[in-house]
This record gives C-alpha cells, sequence and structure tokens, in this order.
C-alpha cells in the first residue's frame, strides 16, 4: 500500500499494490457477477483492513490500484493518469524519455 494521488477523487488516496488489489478483486468481485451486484460491504471492509483507511465509495476501491498510474511527473511529481500517459494531467509538462 503506498499514499498516491487520485485524479478521480482529487486527493492523496492509499493505493493497493498488485498482490494487496488480488486479494480485494478475487475474494469480492467475482468475474461471472456484473459490477453493479456485488457485495460493497466487504469489499469496503477488506480495504479497510489493508490499508486502515475507511472508504466510502466502493467503486472507487476499484481504481485504487497502483499499477493502474504512470511515474511521477517531472515537474509537478503528480503520477501520471495512465503508464502509457504522454502529458501530465495536472501541469500539461510532456513525459520525460527514460534515460539509461
Amino acid at each position: 500500500m503506498q499514499w498516491l494521488w487520485c485524479w478521480r477523487c482529487r486527493a492523496e488516496m492509499p493505493m493497493l499494490d498488485e498482490a494487496e488489489y488480488e486479494s480485494v478483486v478475487q475474494r469480492f468481485y467475482p468475474h461471472s457477477i456484473e459490477k453493479r451486484k456485488l457485495n460493497y460491504p466487504e469489499v469496503r471492509e477488506e480495504y479497510t483492513r489493508i490499508t486502515g483507511y475507511v472508504e466510502t465509495n466502493p467503486s472507487a476501491i476499484y481504481h485504487h490500484r497502483l499499477f493502474s498510474y504512470g511515474p511521477p511527473c517531472h515537474k509537478c511529481k503528480k503520477p501520471l493518469r495512465t503508464p502509457k500517459a504522454k502529458l501530465c494531467g495536472n501541469c500539461m509538462a510532456p513525459r520525460q524519455p527514460i534515460s539509461n
């Protein structure tokens, strides 16, 4: 778990790493049912158990995943919105090329 800026929530939020995310997804987001029919209280309880943060919107938990965000912007330091983003959504700075 790591605190990171969430573009949808417009705040620093606890983001789940892949192992934590899978523990929520595999247990509470069965592939056989639609998202709107999920057991949200259990999703919120598991997220709170992992992060210590009480999230009231279980749909937000679904996008609090480190893997979904890009590296920090070289200018404003907020994470890029996606791993493939070419511009920062906050300051519109172009993504810095990866140097070897």
